[in-house]
């Protein structure tokens, strides 16, 4: 068949997406909405976006993820848990809902059982982020009291990432408990060089100044921590100030 210019022979034809596809669009975006509603403190919009996503899909990792992130900072620890929990049982060879989960029960005095989800996160293929499961898992192998582990687990991870804070806190935490106090204000300086400071590091980064005699140093920490979280800790006794 001889064209003429101008002349269609053809009729156009237009690929339309199937109804699947469709459906894993919608979820994104209710998901990339829900991201944008939690990021501003929306967390009632970011449920309902999360929300929306799971009646389309009930087996959804990342909305599941969501809904734990947003019932964890409504405040309601128990059922932010359980979607952790249901997170990382739907998606056991993702190492970051693994993770998530042994940070939840660490956070919530459940630091034994935390470990075994940290292993499985390290076990995970494609896991981008081992150093964090890892300061993670000797971060709570510390709160358990399993200092041989906590160690490992802290060097290991500074190995990969050395300012990864979470780590550098710890492994001062564990040359502290050691009395090797040079090495524990070497990690503590390299913690708050890391990332903003906390009142626990500041606490720990006094009483190390004061086991190493140096008592300016110490009320330079103790004044900081007083500005900066005056309700944290009674820094006279360790204790928790107010009821």
């Amino acid at each position: 068949m001889e064209r003429k210019d101008g002349e269609q022979i053809a009729e156009d034809y237009h690929v339309k997406d199937s109804p699947e596809v469709k459906r894993r669009q919608a979820i994104q975006g209710m998901l990339s909405r829900s991201v944008q509603r939690l990021q501003t403190g929306e967390l009632d919009a970011a449920a309902r976006e999360a929300q929306a996503a799971l009646k389309l899909d009930p087996n959804s990792v990342d909305a599941t993820t969501m809904m734990a992130v947003v019932e964890d900072r409504r405040g309601r620890s128990k059922q932010a848990g359980e979607l952790y929990k249901r997170a990382a049982e739907l998606a056991p060879q993702q190492g970051m809902v693994q993770n998530n989960y042994g940070t939840w029960l660490c956070a919530n005095g459940f630091a034994p059982e935390s470990l075994v989800w940290f292993d499985r996160a390290l076990r995970a293929p494609d896991y981008p982020t081992p150093a964090m499961a890892l300061a993670n898992a000797g971060n709570c192998a510390l709160s358990s009291g399993q200092i041989e582990r906590a160690e490992r687990d802290l060097r290991q991870a500074l190995s990969l990432d050395p300012s990864n804070a979470t780590a550098l806190g710890a492994l001062a935490e564990v040359e502290f408990r050691h009395q090797r106090y040079l090495p524990a204000r070497a990690f503590v300086e390299r913690r708050l060089a890391a990332a903003p400071a906390n009142a626990s590091v500041l606490k720990l980064a006094s009483q190390i100044e004061e086991r190493l005699g140096d008592k300016a140093a110490a009320s330079r920490y103790v004044q900081r921590l007083r500005a900066e979280f005056p309700d944290a800790v009674d820094v006279t006794t360790g204790g928790k100030a107010g009821p």
